[in-house]
């Protein structure tokens, strides 16, 4: 029911409507903003992922975890919180080695791991949509010392926009296909708040980049954040 309730259920349903989701071939590039070919790709994760074990936060229909587990052969868990953006990952990719895609939520997903991470990351997905004082700890929890964790999120100066002044959601909004826009609650910080929430986590702030996209003006689109289990 919690999924059901979410607008990124009803984005996924509506993308399913849209028709059937085809095998594609992976995509030769991992991409983290919002315009492809803008910024790094996998090598974010280091220079050799082969064997190494990665797990992605929202998923979403599988494109980047295909890519990493086909063109890098890392061993890719992603995760998403709707399970018809599962089923359309899975219709993408499933038949691909190294690459499983499971239904749930992102923290809950993690709290029940059993084992530790080489990598943990998330493109636009659960990293910023769940609270941060949960999440972070729990990451860093499945990652291996000295470990990373990377993702992206919307820029906060995004629109001419201000970051946010305190470490509470603000509300934000999921444009669907139909172009209906959805509440949502964002934690939309900063580099500089990010770094103290990871380093309330036992992480360590590595890079914080911003990213433009032409289509969307001057102001940066992406944050894209780096951080290392101390």
């Amino acid at each position: 029911m919690l999924a059901q309730a979410s607008p990124w259920y009803a984005h996924a349903l509506q993308r399913t409507a849209a028709g059937p989701a085809e095998p594609l071939a992976p995509p030769a590039r991992m991409e983290w903003t919002t315009r492809p070919g803008i910024g790094p790709g996998a090598e974010i994760h280091g220079p050799d992922l082969r064997r190494k074990r990665l797990v992605e936060l929202g998923c979403g229909p599988g494109h980047n975890a295909a890519c990493l587990a086909t063109r890098h052969a890392a061993h890719v868990t992603g995760v998403d919180l709707v399970g018809l953006q599962v089923r359309r990952a899975r219709s993408h990719y499933g038949r691909l080695n190294n690459l499983t895609f499971v239904a749930r939520h992102a923290l809950h997903y993690l709290q029940d791991a059993d084992e530790q991470f080489d990598a943990i990351y998330s493109v636009f997905g659960a990293i910023g949509l769940v609270a941060p004082e949960l999440l972070l700890p729990a990451t860093a929890n499945r990652l291996k010392p000295g470990c990373s964790l990377a993702f992206s999120v919307p820029h906060p100066q995004r629109g001419g926009r201000a970051p946010a002044a305190d470490d509470r959601p603000r509300r934000d909004y999921v444009t669907l296909p139909d172009r209906t826009r959805l509440p949502v609650a964002r934690w939309d910080f900063d580099a500089s708040r990010w770094e103290k929430h990871l380093d309330r986590a036992g992480l360590w702030l590595a890079s914080a980049q911003d990213f433009h996209d032409p289509r969307k003006g001057r102001w940066p689109a992406t944050l894209l954040i780096t951080a290392r289990k101390l």
